[in-house]
């Protein structure tokens, strides 16, 4: 029986996971743009326009689900709009997974949590988070639908490092005490989805991060290293011009425990920490 994963706000990430999809899959991804959808079916995905088509032709042919449409305040537009439906589909759905963030978590001062912490998230992205979530695993529970929550991490990646701003001089080290935050490379992220599939357990939850939550100047300066470029302008949090949603970002600092991706699915990271991540992105032209 051919696999069929049913991606639900193909973006970035899931485009990552597609393409590591061996022979017998197919993928369904959805996309608000119709220009979006275009290009999906040239790189050999079919293409869904959502909102608008209808879902259920597809969900009735999936056997994976990947759930990644930001949620608003009244939580999962997806789980609004096709909750029912999902429901139905829970007896031949073999897998699916919710992209989340560890937002989820809120703010600890720079300490460490794992996937056990208690949710108190504190901005208004990681309240809507918490309660998609809950949303998805009270359908679980009520359907059997066999979900699996990944929260991740700060995401970079081929098109999404920092080079571009430290070459054109716009990067600066904002620099605030106890400040740390946890990332992860695209691909790696694909190789936990990619375990999981393999491996389901349903109920499940993962954090997805790297083994190095680190400030954020030392990510600039040492992309400032790899460029033999000066290191960008070192600059106080409180004096920072910074966009709402940027400063938000430095609303919460914590260092995200990675242990269950390796124990539970035997995940070893392709770029551990963002020395391996940033040289990576270097060789392949950033």
């Amino acid at each position: 029986m051919q696999n069929t994963l049913l991606s639900i706000g193909h973006g970035y990430t899931a485009a990552a996971l597609a393409r590591r999809l061996g022979p017998g899959w197919q993928v369904i991804g959805t996309t608000r743009r119709i220009e979006k959808a275009a290009r999906l079916e040239a790189e050999g995905t079919r293409a869904v326009i959502w909102p608008g088509d209808d879902l259920r032709p597809a969900l009735a042919c999936a056997t994976h689900l990947l759930l990644s449409v930001a949620p608003d305040k009244d939580g999962d537009p997806v789980f609004a709009s096709h909750s029912m439906d999902f429901a139905d589909a829970a007896a031949h759905l073999r897998w699916v997974g919710y992209l989340s963030t560890t937002g989820v978590y809120g703010d600890h001062d720079g300490g460490w949590v794992d996937e056990a912490t208690p949710l108190t998230p504190s901005t208004v992205r990681g309240r809507s988070r918490a309660l998609a979530e809950r949303q998805w695993q009270d359908l679980a529970a009520m359907a059997g639908l066999p979900l699996h929550i990944f929260r991740l991490a700060g995401i970079y990646g081929p098109g999404r490092g920092p080079f571009e701003k430290v070459r054109n001089g716009t990067a600066r080290r904002i620099v605030k005490e106890n400040q740390y935050f946890s990332r992860i490379h695209v691909d790696d992220i694909a190789a936990v989805l990619l375990a999981s599939i393999a491996r389901p357990d349903p109920g499940a939850i993962y954090n997805v991060a790297d083994d190095d939550p680190s400030p954020p100047e030392e990510v600039l300066a040492e992309a400032a290293r790899l460029l033999g470029l000066p290191l960008p302008p070192e600059v106080s949090f409180d004096e920072a011009e910074m966009t709402p949603l940027a400063r938000s970002f430095y609303a919460e600092s914590k260092r995200v425990r990675n242990d269950r991706i390796k124990t539970d699915l035997g995940v070893t990271l392709a770029y551990p920490d963002y020395h391996a991540g940033l040289r990576a992105l270097m060789a392949g032209g950033e």
